[in-house]
């Protein structure tokens, strides 16, 4: 096996679990909130569940994390998206928001969780490092993908959770148009990252990554 080889197997080990948890757990939020406000579509289909089999989308959960780990340094990806019936929310344009804001918010726990999980594996004897460093690095990675996906989300361009957050809150004058942008919404943010749109969110990945350091005490 080449050096290059086996490096980019250690990082794939390392990144496998915490991209999976931050898609996974990010869709799983938004229905579970939804099934507390009256909606429960996506519990009857059996969407709220930790197994990623039942939200993996090939291309968002495995190919594009993929590329963009070994590309950029850090993973980017989607699951299949949880069904929400908005008429079935008890306050539909107040739930809509809440529902919209539970996947970023998971992901701000899923961080803290993951610098948890690495500042505890940081503690543990310099003869259990076959077992700490691995759960450092992991603790890491999961802090910056779910950090990259939080604030990507939160952009306010539907489909985007942040475009849904911005249509519930708006005035009606300004939200109908916002909403109409949806059925291109994946069209426009495609054109946004070709076009180097990943620029945006480079000083959130330095500051993260900083922060790691100086949270975790690691050097």
């Amino acid at each position: 096996m080449s050096p290059d080889t086996q490096s980019t197997l250690q990082i794939l080990s390392i990144a496998i679990l915490p991209t999976l948890f931050a898609i996974v757990v990010h869709e799983v939020a938004h229905g579970w909130v939804a099934k507390r406000l009256g909606d429960n579509t996506a519990w009857m289909l059996g969407r709220l569940t930790l197994n990623p089999l039942k939200h993996i989308d090939p291309v968002g959960t495995i190919l594009v994390p993929v590329i963009t780990i070994l590309t950029m340094g850090f993973a980017f990806g989607w699951a299949k998206p949880v069904p929400i019936d908005w008429r079935k929310l008890h306050h539909p344009r107040r739930d809509m928001v809440l529902v919209a804001a539970a996947g970023p918010g998971a992901n701000l726990l899923m961080a803290i969780g993951w610098g948890l999980v690495a500042k505890l594996a940081s503690l543990l004897p310099e003869g259990l490092a076959m077992i700490s460093m691995p759960l450092i690095y992991m603790g890491l990675f999961g802090i910056l993908i779910n950090v990259v996906l939080m604030v990507f989300n939160l952009v306010p361009l539907p489909p985007l959770d942040g475009g849904r957050i911005a249509v519930g809150l708006l005035p009606p004058a300004l939200a109908r148009p916002l909403s109409r942008i949806e059925p291109l919404g994946l069209i426009l943010i495609v054109a946004l990252l070709l076009t180097g749109g990943w620029r945006f969110i480079s000083p959130v990945i330095g500051a993260v990554r900083h922060a790691i350091q100086v949270l975790t005490g690691l050097s």
